[in-house]
């Protein structure tokens, strides 16, 4: 086949080819952005392109991207804050309905070919097409993540998405925004045609112009999904799914969705109306532009992994307990050797099979699995020292064993290694202070569980060499975690805020006789991931203990003392399987509390006061660069309700209302 093009008309954001068989290469390469995203601009000179289209129409038309391993990641975000109310937002989405509703009435084959990422109205615009093939590659996804942002798709994707892929697919796609890969995609009706790494995409789609080829229309029982019939009982299922993890008064894009299909899911074009009046609502709603906020916030944690090219290949990690061999374990997962060194085999030996099930878990291929437990290596003797790009010191918290441990590891290392403490609470300078450079120790502060909290915090002190502290960002970005850079100070930022947070749970429950759950209750009515009590028992009761202790002073002798007496009866919390909860299959069990009986505003507000002033003080000594990080680090290091825009932002808002 032929791939050289006869002819180019190039416009901002768009180049056409058309090659000697007139099929009609339309690529886009958004001018000035590392990645294409459907801004009005883009979109607007689609439209012009469109024009000409209806007018002079070739053999076949194919979408491509001009960027390399990537196709569309969406909308462009950045223009949702220019909607002033509800009604420009619908009107602007019923235009880009119009343009798709073009694209799918013309009168010739077309055909998206994807390769890369391709999401939310990427997705949704490739649904227009008559036909899809994507890459079957690692770096090619589809996907719809619009509920994080608020809203859910609204460029034709929720009425076409369920009519290609069924209710069932398409909705839990829709409301769980996960990605896909895209053999999961073509198994669900969203892809026609995959193309191997060898392949070639170009080829595929000029054969599929040639072939007159169209998506194959949903089987029998996909279409019965969206019958009247079946659409109540489906919604409630979906209703009560969605509630378990998201309150509707908090999250309410999910339940909108949900309510548009119910009510009209065989209808694509009423649906499509549907979009533009409940997405114009949400887009312009305090959800929304807080969970863009959260998005915004993210990239600029994402920004400070990037200030260094800094390249990691071998891991040592020194302590194998629970936090230890889950930080070498997440280490494996992501491409990397590590080595995990203990006193003894039988240490290291519980952290491998944890390892082996988180592997197994994430992974799910023999090979893949095999080749992960092959990178994890047991290390008694810390031969690995010498060959790590990062060490990490994950053992118990106590200064002296840490100095000790410092002092051997320092002559042995090579020159340029990351040096970290795993530390949750102990100043910088009291560890680095036998080191012959002690500028070169840093903080990397993981939190618990490590495969799932997003965020770690980077300590530096004065001392501190701004070179390692950006390599140690570089490193928590390589792991696919933000980085949080932080003064050292007891503490640091999160724990300096969840000390007072949890003890105070802890005094309410002791002075006031105010059960756990009612306090947790209060917590999650708020938005919180999970309550206090059920927190601490999740970080660990020995660790709240040591945090408590060294943050709380003679202030908080009683709730030291509590946390103490768990710790001394082996009660760890979630890891020991009881805490101030017993814990089964992973789950807390709850005793139950009649919390009508409580004033749950009173007692939101009664917890929460410690973790707020915390915040701002943790602001006014400087522990952050400034309150849009702070409120970023208790957003993805403590679960703050991502849908108030993180605690200082919230107090701004709570002021300027009242």
């Amino acid at each position: 086949m032929n791939d050289k093009a006869t002819s180019d008309t190039q416009y901002k954001h768009w180049t056409l080819s058309t090659d000697i068989d007139n099929v009609l290469w339309l690529s886009i390469d958004r001018e000035g952005e590392s990645a294409n995203s459907l801004s009005m601009e883009v979109l607007s000179e689609l439209g012009t392109i469109v024009d000409g289209l209806e007018t002079d129409a070739p053999a076949g038309l194919v979408l491509l991207s001009g960027k390399t391993g990537s196709f569309i990641v969406g909308a462009d975000v950045r223009e949702f804050d220019g909607y002033d109310d509800a009604e420009m937002a619908s009107d602007g989405i019923d235009q880009v309905h119009r343009l798709f509703n073009r694209i799918e009435a013309l009168p010739f084959t077309t055909v998206a070919a994807i390769d890369g990422i391709c999401l939310g109205g990427g997705l949704e615009l490739a649904l227009a097409f008559d036909y899809r093939i994507a890459t079957n590659v690692e770096h090619t996804r589809l996907g719809f993540p619009e509920i994080k942002l608020g809203i859910y798709p609204g460029f034709g994707g929720s009425a076409r998405s369920v009519q290609q892929a069924g209710a069932s697919n398409a909705m839990q796609l829709m409301l769980s925004t996960r990605n896909l890969r895209p053999g999961a995609a073509r198994a669900m009706g969203l892809v026609d045609e995959l193309v191997g790494r060898h392949g070639s995409l170009r080829w595929a789609a000029r054969r599929a112009i040639k072939q007159g080829r169209k998506s194959k229309p949903p089987g029998q029982l996909k279409r019965l999904q969206n019958i009247a019939p079946a659409r109540p009982l489906l919604a409630k299922m979906m209703r009560k799914q969605v509630a378990a993890r998201a309150n509707p008064e908090h999250y309410p894009a999910p339940f909108e969705l949900i309510d548009a299909w119910e009510k009209y899911g065989d209808d694509p074009q009423r649906m499509m109306a549907e979009e533009s009046e409940r997405v114009g609502k949400l887009i312009t709603g305090d959800t929304s532009k807080n969970l863009r906020r959260v998005f915004f916030l993210m990239e600029r944690l994402k920004g400070i992994g990037k200030q260094t090219d800094t390249k990691v290949r071998r891991v040592h990690v020194i302590g194998a307990g629970v936090m230890g061999g889950d930080i070498a374990a997440w280490c494996v997962l992501q491409g990397m050797d590590v080595t995990l060194q203990d006193r003894e085999l039988k240490y290291i030996e519980p952290a491998l099979k944890r390892a082996k099930s988180l592997f197994a878990k994430k992974l799910r291929d023999r090979s893949k699995i095999a080749g992960a437990v092959s990178r994890l290596v047991p290390d008694v003797e810390g031969k690995g020292v010498a060959k790590a790009d990062v060490i990490i010191e994950a053992i118990f918290e106590d200064v002296d064993a840490k100095r000790d441990l410092f002092a051997d590891i320092e002559p042995r290392m090579k020159a340029g290694a990351v040096l970290a403490t795993n530390t949750s609470a102990i100043p910088l300078a009291d560890i680095a202070s036998v080191l012959k450079k002690p500028k070169q120790l840093i903080g990397i502060h993981f939190f618990n569980p490590v495969a799932k909290m997003p965020l770690v915090e980077v300590v530096y002190d004065k001392k501190s060499d701004a070179e390692q502290v950006a390599r140690g960002a570089a490193f928590c970005s390589a792991i696919n975690r933000f980085p949080l850079p932080v003064k050292s100070s007891p503490g640091f930022l999160v724990n300096r805020v969840l000390a007072g947070y949890m003890a105070k749970a802890m005094s309410m429950h002791l002075e006031r006789n105010i059960p756990i759950e009612v306090l947790d209750k209060a917590a999650t009515a708020f938005g919180m991931p999970m309550g206090p009590v059920e927190l601490a028992d999740t970080v660990g009761l020995d660790v709240c203990m040591k945090v408590v202790e060294m943050l709380g002073g003679e202030s908080t002798q009683r709730e030291a003392a509590l946390l103490q007496d768990k710790v001394d009866a082996g009660e760890l919390g979630k890891k020991s399987g009881k805490g101030f909860y017993t814990w089964e299959k992973g789950k807390p069990k709850r005793a139950d509390a009649d919390s009508g009986s409580y004033a749950l505003d009173e007692i939101t507000e009664s917890l929460l006061q410690p973790y707020f002033d915390a915040c701002e003080s943790a602001l006014a000594d400087g522990i952050v660069e400034d309150a849009d990080v702070l409120d970023a680090g208790m957003i993805f290091g403590t679960g703050f309700a991502p849908f108030r825009g993180g605690p200082l932002h919230y107090l701004k808002q709570k002021g300027a209302d009242q």
